[in-house]
């Protein structure tokens, strides 16, 4: 299971809040798989020098179609301003019509208890996606 380690692109101030994404994201085939992996490290490159952010990380389970990403931001406006701009904006339009399910989860943390852990992370989003399945039926 591939994994990129938390990396620090900005340190965060000691007292303070960061706002935290974690997002899940199952591509439809394994054909599709090594595609949004490149992708993916498109993106990761970008978010190591994006004003705002404050640590990230990627979970890459390839066999099973899934990856998982992790970051912490200064606030929802520089998470937003990253989304925004290239190459994210391109990447997600050019892999929606891959995407099989994906979720995403946001919520803020006091700063000194950066980074999120993994299991933090994949608690939420497993709530996230049990709510979300129950607001479609």
């Amino acid at each position: 299971m591939p994994t990129l380690p938390w990396t620090v692109p900005n340190p965060p101030p000691p007292h303070g809040t960061a706002f935290v994404m974690a997002s899940r994201f199952e591509v439809r085939t394994l054909k599709d798989v090594p595609r949004f992996f490149l992708r993916s490290l498109a993106a990761w490159k970008q978010v190591r020098s994006a004003p705002g952010a404050y640590g990230a990380s990627l979970i890459a389970q390839p066999a099973r179609r899934v990856f998982y990403t992790l970051s912490a931001w200064q606030d929802r406006d520089a998470l937003y301003a990253y989304a925004r701009t290239e190459p994210h904006r391109g990447i997600m339009t050019s892999l929606r019509s891959t995407m099989r399910t994906s979720t995403f989860t946001f919520w803020e943390v006091d700063t000194p208890e950066l980074p999120i852990t993994w299991d933090d992370a994949r608690r939420r989003l497993a709530e996230q996606a049990r709510t979300d399945a129950a607001g479609d039926a």
